[in-house]
């Protein structure tokens, strides 16, 4: 008797096993996070497409309603204006000046203000070593102009050939201490020597 019980206990174990539902999947991975995009440049950031609210190939009239007019009217800003103006606009930090060609914001300088930086976090005063060390192999030297080594110019094309309006980057130059005292970003303007040539 005991020993029926027992085979009766194990068909009717078995039975129910086969009216059991099926043990439900494992959960599925988790979907991949999106990746997190790119910040954009802060505020007071240098990049080769201009600077805060300055975009290269922004017109004279839109540099006005983004920073203000040229703060000195008087200034000599190019040999002629209408052709080419440098100037620095009214709301722009001191030292940060736009060159403007044939009504086209053409690139944007800083001659002095160490607390703008590029994005790459470089700035007026910066050592040439340093810049150099940033950029790696991307970075073009070449002699200064007028004054001798150490002085030179670092450029860095991030976009387009160099030689193309849709170019853009920045150029660092070097004065005879081997430190930046200009920083130019924007199209291929940013190699004139003398302001607007």
């Amino acid at each position: 008797m005991i020993r029926i019980a027992t085979l009766g206990s194990v068909a009717l174990l078995g039975l129910s096993a086969c009216n059991a539902p099926e043990p439900a999947p494992p959960p599925a991975e988790p979907a991949p996070a999106p990746a997190t995009p790119a910040r954009p440049p802060a505020a007071n950031t240098l990049t080769p497409e201009g600077f805060g609210p300055l975009r290269i190939g922004m017109t004279r009239a839109e540099i006005a309603a983004a920073l203000g007019e040229d703060a000195n009217p008087d200034a000599v800003g190019g040999p002629d204006p209408e052709a080419c103006d440098m100037f620095r606009p009214t709301r722009a930090p001191e030292g940060l000046l736009v060159m403007v060609e044939d009504g086209v914001l053409t690139s944007v300088q800083l001659t002095r203000n160490t607390s703008i930086a590029t994005d790459r976090g470089l700035s007026v005063g910066d050592t040439a070593a340093e810049v150099k060390q940033t950029y790696g192999s991307a970075a073009e030297v070449s002699p200064h102009k007028y004054v001798e080594a150490p002085a030179e110019y670092i450029t860095v094309w991030t976009t387009g050939d160099h030689a193309s309006a849709a170019a853009r980057g920045v150029r660092y130059e070097i004065d005879a201490e081997g430190r930046v005292q200009r920083i130019s970003v924007g199209g291929p303007s940013i190699q004139y020597v003398e302001g607007c040539a």
